[in-house]
């Protein structure tokens, strides 16, 4: 009995040996766990749930096989896939989590997030984030053709990607006293989260007990996946990703 997660794929049309190594992950790992958690950032942009394109629907297939299959898998919006809606679930029977959900893993509550909302020393990426989730924008977006949904997605990534050029690398990581409050509220031990791509499992001490913060990795080298098994240990599945 295990549970696997994954985070920071950032699938494209553009990096197919990326999708590739995603369905042979699921084929050699996910059908024999208990349930799989994607904590965002599956695709490098999620355009919409009406995305017409022959990638998006491999990945709607493959991810209905598995949950047809008796395999659970959930899913926490990330920064590059928050506009996938109820439409994906419906078609891939993908379960939708809320941004902060906190699950019983084997009799341990652990708190799962994608995390960028724990990196509040990024002003400017939080302020960006408040826009896009503006409700009445998310509305309106939904009725545009999807060929102008693309244009604004390029150009958005455009920006971001500047923006990222322009920031210093501690401003895109985590703040700890952020971290801690989030723990807190929520009284647990463990968190999982991703965003970052700087895995890792960080432990320190707050309100008298030893508290575990476990970083999922991005797959730009390597497929990389957390494997929690049913006495509580952890594993990480890694496989290098040959892109030529």
């Amino acid at each position: 009995m295990h549970t696997l997660f994954i985070s920071d794929l950032h699938l494209s049309p553009s990096t197919p040996q990326l999708t590739t190594e995603f369905f042979a992950f699921l084929e050699q790992h996910a059908y024999d766990a208990d349930a799989l958690y994607i904590l965002g950032d599956l695709f490098d942009f999620w355009i919409g749930d009406d995305d017409p394109t022959q990638f998006a629907s491999e990945i709607k297939n493959h991810l209905k096989k598995l949950t047809t299959s008796g395999v659970t898998c959930y899913f926490i919006h990330g920064n590059r896939d928050f506009l996938l809606k109820n439409r994906f679930s419906k078609e891939t029977g993908v379960i939708l989590l809320a941004e902060e959900t906190v699950i019983n893993l084997y009799g341990q509550s652990v708190l799962l997030m994608h995390g960028d909302t724990l990196c509040t020393d990024d002003v400017r990426y939080l302020a960006f984030r408040a826009k896009v989730h503006t409700p009445w924008i998310q509305f309106l977006y939904k009725f545009l053709p999807f060929q102008v949904k693309n244009k604004i997605v390029n150009k958005i990534q455009g920006s971001a990607k500047q923006d990222k050029n322009d920031k210093d690398d501690v401003i895109m990581d985590v703040t700890q006293s952020t971290v801690e409050k989030t723990m807190q509220k929520h009284k647990v031990d463990f968190l999982i989260h991703g965003h970052t791509h700087r895995p890792n499992h960080h432990t320190f001490n707050l309100d008298s007990k030893l508290k575990h913060r476990i970083v999922l990795g991005d797959w730009r080298n390597y497929s990389y996946a957390l494997k929690v098994n049913n006495r509580f240990e952890v594993d990480i599945l890694k496989h290098y990703i040959n892109q030529n």
